[in-house]
């Protein structure tokens, strides 16, 4: 049976800490309420060790298996479920629907919570490993900061973690299905914030002014011609905007604008080469308008990268537990996921787990498919009895 039947019998817990962190989001380095909750059951399941605060309101679970290891010091492996939620107003009429107005668990990270809880518990029971499995319930996520936290608070060295998996639920992968790859898997992103000064004045004497409107929409224009003219067609970047704010209602040239945006790539060497030439192209177009335009990267995420030992493990645990045929070798994805810091800082795998056909990440009509609960919880428990045999 690939999930795990006890597991099933604690599938009721399971879903009821799921929708009682649903019902209770909080945002990034906020999950107060969360963390409670995540290190209160951890205490009654008996985890030999339970440490809050690390990286702020993060919580870490220490379980040691009751197996001999013959072979000097035992091994240790961490397993990461992120906390946080975003600004979103929930969208679903469910009866456990959020409480907390403009805020939501619109990215699973309430399953992610509940899975790795369910995991601990089963694992408190048993201890059929040898070595030591650490839980690491992150905060902040979303913030794209939380990771670095608490690899900041010494989780590695603190803790003796020397491999580190992650999970994330996949709209419209199937229920008890898997996803993962060798290498890249999520991009590298960073954020862009340009801030433009022109030369304000009567529309009537363009030639007097700088308009700081017609500056940006040069930049926007010229940026995005960096994805067509630099980057190699086979290879994989990104330049979006979002936002863009210049000028009143009032019929005058404005003399400042600002432009909010991102940039995303699969590969170191493609993200160097897009930040150059952005930083070229802005230079440019300053110089051809007369406009003085500062540029900023803000700190993003690095690629999220699976390394090979550890993804042969995830990937012959997870044909384990949902059948050959069920796991799939998935594509990149080019958003960021601040799981990237743990895996550079220790070898790891990050892991899709199918939530069926719902709403997408991040919208207002996203739910976290309970039915995937045993597939994730019995993966977790597996990968660590085969990670620490």
């Amino acid at each position: 049976m690939p999930v795990l039947n006890r597991v099933a019998d604690l599938l009721p817990d399971i879903v009821a800490w799921r929708r009682e962190i649903h019902a209770h989001p909080e945002l990034g380095f906020e999950e107060h309420r969360t963390s409670a909750f995540v290190a209160d059951r951890l205490r009654e399941f008996g985890c030999d060790e339970v440490v809050t605060g690390v990286g702020k309101t993060g919580v870490v679970g220490v379980i040691r298996g009751k197996r001999g290891g013959s072979h000097g010091k035992l091994k240790v492996i961490g397993l990461r479920a992120d906390m946080d939620a975003l600004p979103i107003e929930e969208e679903t009429d469910l009866p456990y629907a959020s409480r907390n107005k403009g805020i939501m668990h619109a990215c699973g990270h309430d399953g992610h919570t509940a899975m790795l809880l369910g995991a601990a518990r089963y694992l408190t029971e048993t201890r059929n490993f040898a070595g030591t499995a650490v839980m690491i319930f992150q905060p902040a996520e979303e913030l794209s900061t939380g990771a670095v936290a608490m690899l900041e608070d010494g989780l590695m060295e603190r803790f003796e973690i020397e491999q580190v998996y992650g999970m994330h639920t996949s709209p419209g992968l199937p229920i008890g299905a898997f996803g993962i790859r060798q290498g890249p898997v999520m991009a590298a992103t960073d954020g862009i914030e340009i801030k433009i000064e022109g030369r304000g004045g009567h529309p009537g004497m363009p030639h007097k002014c700088i308009d700081s409107i017609l500056v940006a929409a040069q930049l926007i224009t010229a940026l995005q011609q960096i994805l067509a003219q630099n980057v190699d067609p086979l290879e994989s970047a990104g330049i979006s905007f979002h936002y863009v704010h210049s000028g009143t209602p009032q019929r005058f040239v404005t003399q400042r604008a600002e432009v909010l945006g991102s940039m995303r790539a699969l590969t170191p060497e493609v993200r160097d080469l897009v930040k150059r030439r952005i930083s070229e192209v802005v230079a440019g177009v300053a110089q051809m308008t007369g406009a003085t335009i500062d540029l900023t990267f803000g700190k993003g995420e690095l690629v999220t990268f699976n390394h090979p030992k550890q993804t042969e493990l995830a990937t012959r645990v997870a044909n384990d537990v949902a059948g050959e045929g069920n796991v799939i070798e998935t594509p990149p994805v080019m958003g960021g996921e601040d799981f990237c810091h743990l895996s550079n800082a220790r070898p790891g795998a990050f892991v899709w787990c199918g939530n069926g056909d719902s709403a997408q990440l991040h919208h207002p009509a996203y739910n976290f498919n309970d039915e995937a609960i045993p597939y994730g919880t019995s993966f977790w428990i597996k990968l660590v009895e085969n990670a620490l045999a």
